[in-house]
């Protein structure tokens, strides 16, 4: 995960914004697959930011000092943070990367970055709001449901510990990490493709980040950006999918 692959948003639209948000959403995901859409069967998930909270500020509050925390979590990535766990994402070992924080950072920051990746259950604080429900609703219709997360090998069982109720309903799920493969790269979406056993234009590809998106679009999935869960039940409708 990085800072931008997840947020906390809320689960209404009841607020201006976020029906403005919907209306231009949809009237996107209308235009971008009216011609040719097929009958949808399968939809994919990203994890962080859509299925649960990620939250790297609630696993460092309270344990360090709050202008450090800030530092470690500021957009501009102050501790690189963001950039290393990326890194662990895509296949590097803790182990890995430790040495790397220390010689640009210091050992102490080092350290702290450790901390935080042995602590990940804190980083998890909740599933986001109405996604559960809707998957439950999407698996009573029918539809083949599976992740594909960009997730380090070392902390994706804190996903299935501490979210069973999740995972139980995926039919499988690829994890960056242990692939050592990355969205939006090409070559993850195909794996998916392939171990899924899916048709792409008949699958929605559902992430908070809009690379990512694109990035399953470019090989041939029906793709939407993740904004909250009523936009989403909205959106997948106008590809005909119901729940």
């Amino acid at each position: 995960m990085t800072a931008s692959d997840s947020a906390i948003v809320t689960d209404s639209v009841t607020t201006n914004d976020a029906v403005t948000s919907v209306q231009r959403y949809v009237t996107y995901s209308t235009a971008a697959t009216t011609e040719g859409t097929a009958d949808i069967t399968n939809i994919v998930f990203d994890f962080c930011g859509v299925l649960v909270d990620w939250q790297c500020r609630a696993a460092l509050d309270g344990r360090y000092d709050p202008r450090l925390v800030n530092d470690i979590c500021s957009d501009e990535d102050t501790f690189g943070f963001f950039h290393f766990e990326d890194l662990m994402d895509g296949g590097m070992l803790l182990s890995d990367v430790l040495p790397l924080i220390a010689q640009q950072y210091g050992h102490a920051i080092a350290d702290v970055f450790k901390d935080y990746i042995n602590r990940y259950d804190d980083a998890l604080p909740r599933s986001m709001p109405g996604m559960l429900e809707l998957l439950q609703d999407l698996k009573s219709a029918g539809y083949h449901l599976f992740g594909l997360t960009n997730w380090s090998s070392e902390t994706i069982h804190v996903m299935y510990d501490k979210y069973p109720e999740i995972m139980n309903l995926l039919d499988d799920t690829i994890v960056s990490g242990i692939e050592r493969l990355h969205k939006p790269e090409p070559a993850i979406y195909e794996l998916a493709i392939t171990r899924f056993g899916i048709d792409p234009a008949r699958s929605v590809f559902i992430d908070d980040t809009v690379k990512n998106v694109e990035g399953a679009r470019r090989v041939g999935f029906q793709a939407l950006h993740f904004v909250n869960s009523a936009q989403t039940r909205m959106a997948l409708r106008t590809l005909g999918v119901h729940s």
